[in-house]
């Protein structure tokens, strides 16, 4: 089998996350985080989707995380995603984790948005 580096560019994988914090190329953030092609920065829920919507012009589709286990985000959040024409796919933080590092070493124009795992 042969192994190839995964190379991101200038964009920041998540190396890892656990109980209150994910490491985001090589640095921790304490708390839930938000992933955008402008850097990483703590997130402050489903109400704070105003930086997501700023960035409705960068990103294709939005990872969001709901913490350890899959969720529906509250309806104003992805109503206010929809009516901004950005997609967003759900699922539980660690996989949203693996897939935004998939996509990021695609190329593709994510974001994510992802709640702590306690």
């Amino acid at each position: 089998m042969r192994m190839n580096e995964v190379e991101f560019d200038d964009s920041r994988p998540v190396d890892g996350y656990g109980p209150g914090f994910f490491r985001v190329g090589g640095e921790v953030l304490k708390g839930s985080v938000l992933l955008l092609p402008s850097g990483p920065g703590l997130w402050q829920g489903y109400e704070d989707a105003a930086p997501i919507l700023a960035a409705a012009a960068e990103i294709d589709v939005l990872l969001v995380g709901t913490g350890k286990e899959i969720a529906h985000p509250p309806r104003a959040f992805r109503g206010a995603l929809d009516a901004a024409g950005i997609g967003m796919e759900v699922m539980a933080s660690p996989a949203a984790c693996r897939t935004y590092n998939v996509l990021l070493a695609e190329g593709r124009r994510v974001g994510a948005a992802m709640l702590v795992v306690e």
